[in-house]
C-alpha cells in the first residue's frame, strides 16, 4: 500500500498552513478529528462546506462523520459570527434565575431566533448548555466575556451598544 499523501490546501491562505501544522502533528490519524476542526473554526471563525470537505479527506474520514461532528458538538458554527456575539447560559441554574426571559428579550429586539445573526452582520444571538458559572447566575457572555448576575437591562444595553456601532 503507497504511502498516504494528503491533498493540497485549498488555498495560499495562512491559516491554512497552521491547520496543515494540526494534522501533521497528528499524524493526518483520524483521531485528530475534533482538534483539526476547532483549529480550522478558531482561524476563520466558522466551518464551510470546503473546510470539512478538506479536512475529512486529509484524515480519511468519512465525510459523513466529519458532518456528524460538527452537527453534534454546540461549539462548531456552520455559519460566520455576527461582528458580536452574544451567548446565553441556559443551564439549570440560569434558566432558573431567568434567561428564558433573557432570550426572548434578546429574540425580540434583535428580530432573529437564537442561533442566528441579525441581517447586517453584526451580531449573533446564541445559547449555551452551560458555561460553567453557575454560581453567578444567569449568565451572559458578551464577545466571549463572561458576564454574571446579568439583567435583561445591562443585556438589552449591551445589545443596543453594539447595534449603534
Amino acid at each position: 500500500m503507497p504511502a498516504f499523501t494528503p491533498p493540497p490546501l485549498p488555498s495560499d491562505d495562512k491559516r491554512w498552513k497552521i491547520v496543515n501544522g494540526t494534522m501533521r502533528k497528528n499524524g493526518f490519524a483520524r483521531y485528530a478529528l475534533i482538534e483539526t476542526l476547532h483549529t480550522v473554526q478558531s482561524a476563520f471563525g466558522y466551518l464551510d462546506d470546503d473546510s470539512i470537505r478538506f479536512v475529512a479527506r486529509s484524515l480519511r474520514v468519512p465525510l459523513s462523520q466529519a458532518y456528524g461532528v460538527v452537527t453534534f458538538y454546540h461549539y462548531f458554527s456552520l455559519k460566520p459570527p455576527g461582528k458580536h456575539t452574544m451567548t446565553i447560559c441556559t443551564g439549570t441554574a440560569c434558566y432558573i434565575k431567568g434567561t428564558d426571559k433573557l432570550v426572548a428579550a434578546a429574540e425580540k429586539r434583535l428580530a432573529i431566533p437564537q442561533g442566528q445573526t441579525t441581517a447586517d452582520g453584526k451580531i449573533s444571538l446564541m445559547t449555551a448548555r452551560c458555561v460553567g458559572a453557575c454560581g453567578r447566575a444567569p449568565v451572559v457572555l458578551t464577545d466571549g466575556e463572561l458576564v454574571g448576575q446579568m439583567t435583561g437591562e445591562q443585556m438589552l444595553e449591551q445589545l443596543e451598544r453594539w447595534a449603534v456601532e
